[in-house]
């Protein structure tokens, strides 16, 4: 992101750059609390009353927020909130409540970038130019692509991404692949951050999930 708004700063005034930092950071608050939340909620109808204990069944960005998570969106475009704890063994049915929590914040993000996208194609057509339709596009669309993208990258089958989680809910303790992505899915996942063919892969499967939504919007006009 740091490197999106330099190249973008010499043909931003002050007051479009704060709006243009702004807008980026609501849009991860909101795309990271509504996928911690959706964790939460799944596991307590599950359950496991573990994450309302612990204050995470709440809408609130900073029960989810990580400081740490936050300024790395900021300098890298990656980052992360607090994962929400929960306890498999309160679930009444053991297989199904990890399923459909490891899936849920995934389903959310999809949802949400559905909407937001919709939100940003019909905002195209407003025939307004001042500082509050700067912000509202800009929030729009990186409502849309932060969303978008946590929920690409978390169905990758690694631990310990929600892919992985999913996957992992249906295998036996004993899975050769379970055992080896819990042994080196963190190094796996580090490879694959640093890999600029993973970011040419990442930006044409965003490109193209824009370009399927916005068709279906189309369709309204």
């Amino acid at each position: 992101m740091i490197y999106f708004l330099l190249a973008l700063s010499s043909e931003l005034n002050v007051w479009e750059i704060i709006a243009f930092i702004l807008a980026y950071f609501l849009s991860v608050c909101i795309a990271m609390t509504a996928h911690e939340f959706s964790h939460a909620l799944v596991a307590t109808k599950m359950g496991d009353p573990t994450p309302k204990l612990q204050g995470r069944l709440t809408l609130n960005p900073f029960a989810h927020i990580s400081g740490f998570g936050m300024l790395c969106f900021f300098l890298v475009g990656f980052g992360w909130a607090k994962p929400v704890e929960v306890n498999p063994l309160n679930f009444k049915k053991f297989r199904a409540g990890m399923a459909w929590v490891s899936i849920s914040g995934i389903i959310t993000n999809i949802v949400l970038a559905f909407l937001f996208s919709g939100a940003f194609y019909f905002s195209l057509f407003l025939n307004v130019t001042n500082l509050f339709y700067f912000f509202l596009q800009y929030f729009l669309l990186f409502c849309f692509s932060i969303n978008i993208s946590l929920a690409i990258f978390n169905l990758l089958p690694i631990c310990p991404l929600d892919g992985f989680n999913f996957i992992k809910s249906f295998c036996s303790y004993e899975n050769k692949f379970v055992l080896f992505m819990q042994r080196y899915g963190s190094l796996i996942l580090l490879i694959i951050l640093i890999t600029p063919l993973f970011d040419i892969f990442y930006s044409y499967v965003v490109s193209g999930i824009e370009m399927i939504f916005f068709s279906f919007w189309g369709l309204f006009l």
